[in-house]
């Protein structure tokens, strides 16, 4: 749908760059910022994980062409040290990265496996009421036969924090239904000063990690705890599922896609194209042949034989039958 671009202020992106698929992802994502939101006005800051005792191998990105081809995007590569988690826990770099950004200005994070499709700017952040990404499944918690049901294991959370519950509920949806919980996917968040948001970002995912509610006691917590943790910083701010209009970021303007073979199954068009379009100038081509999946996927065409598997208007319900489908198809790459 068309949207009608508003005056917006200035605002931070940070996403983490790393070595492997992230580093190219960082270059995917950087390409389709200045490409799709040229006007753009804030700073794009690639937090870089450093070596140190929490990760046994160097994290850093290791190709100069992919520095070189960010710092000449105008993005800023901004060490910084892990101190909580880590390589045991890597979605916890979203976390600590937050400790990069300049206090008391408004950011967007986002996950590298993020393209941008349309104007940023056009987005209507409201930055004194943070917000996440709606677009998720009901992963976490898992409920056992005669375990704590959803009601009692997130209540136990509010209760740690001493967050009131029940004003984080969606009265709309059924009694022990995971989409009356608050909880978001944490490939983008904001708000109006990261100093602030990853202060309690780290005390609530740290105390959740080391001392959980009796009711979490069969949880687990792994991969999950950045967004087990993260509609509690969100609630505690003043922010929620409301704070931000749909149809735009996971909608018009960005989209998350996780992998690219699960981009080929199972997105529009437009970000097909888009996607195809802003990796085609030779300058990012050269760099992103780097990846095989990359290269694979994109310019050697295995991704549109993905897009041929499936009727992207019927689309199975179930990632995992997505994924299924194309690795019995042998074009399962990553």
């Amino acid at each position: 749908m068309a949207r009608t671009a508003s005056k917006q202020q200035s605002f931070n992106i940070l996403i983490v760059g790393q070595a492997g698929r992230l580093q190219y992802e960082a270059v995917l994502f950087v390409a389709s910022l200045r490409a799709m939101s040229p006007d753009f006005d804030g700073r794009i800051i690639i937090a870089e994980p450093q070596p140190g005792p929490l990760w046994p191998q160097d994290p850093r990105i290791h190709q100069d062409s992919v520095r070189t081809f960010l710092e000449n995007f105008g993005a800023e590569i901004v060490p910084f040290h892990s101190t909580h988690f880590g390589h045991t826990y890597a979605y916890g770099n979203k976390i600590e990265a937050l400790s990069v950004l300049p206090e008391g200005e408004p950011f967007v994070f986002f996950d590298t496996d993020t393209l941008v499709t349309g104007d940023l700017m056009s987005v209507p952040f409201d930055f004194e009421r943070p917000s996440a990404s709606k677009r998720v499944e009901g992963t976490w918690p898992t409920l056992e036969l005669y375990g704590p049901g959803y009601t009692e294991t997130w209540k136990s959370l509010y209760d740690k924090f001493d967050l009131d519950f029940e004003s984080s509920l969606d009265l709309s949806q059924p009694d022990e239904y995971w989409r009356r919980y608050l909880y978001f996917n944490a490939g983008f968040f904001y708000y109006k000063c990261p100093k602030l948001f990853g202060d309690r970002f780290t005390q609530f995912a740290t105390a959740i990690r080391d001392d959980a509610p009796e009711a979490l006691v069969c949880q687990p917590l792994h991969p999950w705890l950045d967004q087990i943790a993260l509609p509690l910083v969100i609630h505690s701010f003043g922010g929620g599922r409301d704070a931000l209009p749909d149809g735009y970021l996971d909608g018009d303007v960005t989209c998350h896609y996780r992998l690219l073979p699960l981009l080929y199954a199972r997105e529009s068009d437009k970000v097909v194209e888009v996607l195809e379009e802003v990796s085609a100038p030779n300058k990012v081509k050269k760099v992103l042949k780097q990846h095989d999946a990359m290269k694979r996927m994109i310019y050697q065409g295995r991704g549109q034989k993905v897009r041929d598997l499936f009727d992207q208007d019927h689309l199975p319900r179930k990632e995992q039958a997505i994924r299924n489908t194309i690795k019995r198809n042998g074009f399962w790459l990553r």
